[in-house]
């Protein structure tokens, strides 16, 4: 089966270099949710985006998400979420300890109708790895706890991130010849 990978960058969109640009660049069909406003984010439009871009694709959607992403895409409505058939939550956001984000509090701690892996790092300045733990178990997700990874970006040196690509791959249930030693951008192809 194909599938459609939905890039949902977080807060302040994710800039040249960061793996979500790599993916959206490299990944063959892949697209990438575009908000108006970045840097001051409203659930309601940030939400809304996400879902119009979704319920666009001819194909069943694997979602990638960091950051305020992962908590815009657990707000989705159902004829949105059963359009996913998975989604990979890398780093989220805490939107109730930063000002900025609290439109999007409080977070959904209901399980998610599809597959999902969370992935967060031990030291993430943006959201504790026990709130993270804490979100996947609600949400029912895999949960991949990464030490010392910060919050998983450009800035804590996840450019070209291997493993995550493995994981975004692994939500297609396709065989995967990521860990065979090819380089990631020949894998981009691949999905």
């Amino acid at each position: 089966m194909t599938f459609r990978v939905v890039i949902v960058p977080g807060w302040r969109d994710s800039g040249p270099g960061h793996w979500q640009s790599l993916w959206a660049e490299g990944l063959d069909g892949a697209v990438r949710v575009e908000q108006d406003d970045w840097v001051s984010p409203r659930r309601a439009s940030w939400v809304k985006a996400i879902g119009d871009l979704i319920l666009a694709q001819d194909a069943p959607v694997v979602v990638a998400a960091h950051s305020l992403g992962c908590i815009a895409t657990t707000h989705l409505p159902p004829e949105v979420t059963e359009r996913i058939a998975g989604a990979l939550l890398v780093a989220p956001a805490d939107p109730e300890r930063r000002a900025a984000l609290n439109d999007f509090a409080p977070v959904p701690y209901a399980a998610l109708p599809y597959r999902s892996v969370v992935v967060a790092s031990s030291n993430d300045p943006f959201c504790p790895v026990r709130l993270a733990g804490a979100y996947a178990r609600a949400w029912g997700s895999e949960f991949v706890r990464m030490q010392n990874a910060g919050h998983i970006n450009v800035d804590s040196g996840h450019g070209d991130w291997p493993l995550g690509l493995a994981l975004l791959q692994s939500l297609t249930e396709t065989p995967s010849q990521l860990l065979a030693g090819h380089n990631a951008s020949d894998n981009l192809a691949t999905l």
